[in-house]
């Protein structure tokens, strides 16, 4: 059985500070985290098939290693670096390829790696991996999760709360477990706040087609919907493209963003500043790399372990930009996050979970 563990932003960037002002000093004296520095740790990730920059996923999990290797003095290309997949049959190779390069630490970042990061770390058991978003059993592999379901929650009661027509559309990527976490969470909080809401799903298949995202979006937004939130990676580029279209058009639509702070993309008017995203479920992806990046380099690589991040960690919530947001909604969203922290609220993750909130 795993051990689980949280970590807390605080301490992050606590630490992060001080191995920034390591790094900083010219003396080669025995400074135990400085002389790993100079032995060259080098970090890299794979990216899933979304890219480096995706806006969402890939992109946060790329600002946590910029981070990590400027706060450490680490050359891009050399001491952290990503490698980018086009289609999943590069997953493996890639991984390989940086292994071969002596990464101390390798990324594989999305559930749709786990079988890839499974065989490689199975051949190469010297080396250390770190999957984000699933879950490998073995002592070379740290497993990062999330608790999607608690911040999803939350979004749920903003659209829930805001959305005129009462009808309001979730799009996933890939249906799997994961993505259900997502789906069911922002359900229960939809719900929760407006009892009288009807909940479109539908899932694209997909984590990288901008346009099947346009379609999809179009179909929802044309049955009714006002607000939709994605968890598509990509693919969610597309619906906001079609919200801007018809924001332009005097449609009143939204969108809620995902795993950044989604606020620029949903931007019509630059002039006015004004964005179709109402808000966007925002998901430490770089809290996460970093966390486990510094922990590799002092020494204490959480292989074996679930490393998880919930509410309770600041790894899951809503986005700092909340200009679309109404008071009435921040201050529901502050009262059930409270709520759940307590363990007064058990959001749910499964449909099955969800039938019985739902009760």
């Amino acid at each position: 059985m795993k051990k689980r563990y949280g970590f807390l932003m605080s301490m992050v960037l606590a630490a992060g500070t001080l191995l920034s002002a390591c790094g900083a000093s010219d003396d080669a004296s025995g400074d135990g985290e400085k002389e790993q520095k100079e032995d060259g740790f080098k970090v890299a990730m794979v990216t899933d098939t979304g890219g480096v920059d995706d806006k969402s996923f890939n992109q946060s999990a790329w600002e946590g290693l910029q981070e990590f290797g400027n706060e450490n003095d680490l050359k891009e290309k050399e001491g952290y670096t990503y490698v980018q997949s086009d289609a999943q049959s590069d997953y493996r190779p890639n991984l390989n390829n940086l292994v071969r390069q002596d990464f101390d630490l390798v990324f594989g970042i999305g559930f749709l790696m786990q079988e890839d990061i499974k065989k490689v770390a199975e051949q190469q058991k010297d080396a250390q991996f770190a999957l984000v978003d699933s879950v490998v059993d073995l002592d070379n592999v740290a497993s990062i999760t999330f608790k999607e379901h608690q911040g999803s929650f939350l979004v749920g009661l903003v659209a829930g709360l805001q959305s005129k027509s009462n009808k309001i559309g979730f799009i996933g990527g890939v249906e799997s477990e994961l993505i259900k976490k997502f789906e069911n969470g922002f359900k229960a909080g939809v719900l929760t706040a407006n009892p009288d809401a009807e909940i479109f799903t539908q899932y694209a298949g997909d984590f990288n087609d901008a346009a099947k995202g346009t379609t999809i979006a179009a179909t929802l937004y044309g049955k009714g919907a006002d607000v939709i939130y994605h968890a598509a990676g990509g693919t969610g580029a597309g619906v906001f493209t079609e919200a801007i279209n018809r924001k332009k058009n005097g449609e009143d639509v939204w969108v809620i963003g995902v795993d950044r702070d989604q606020f620029a993309e949903g931007i019509y008017d630059q002039d006015a500043n004004k964005s179709v995203t109402l808000t966007s479920m925002v998901k430490r992806v770089d809290t996460a790399v970093f966390e486990v990046s510094k922990k590799t380099m002092e020494g204490n690589f959480p292989g074996g372990e679930i490393v998880e991040f919930g509410l309770e960690e600041d790894g899951v919530g809503i986005a700092p930009t909340q200009d679309n947001v109404s008071e009435e909604a921040l201050k529901m969203v502050e009262e059930y996050k409270e709520k759940i922290v307590a363990g007064e609220v058990e959001v749910p993750k499964t449909d099955d979970e969800f039938a019985s909130f739902n009760k």
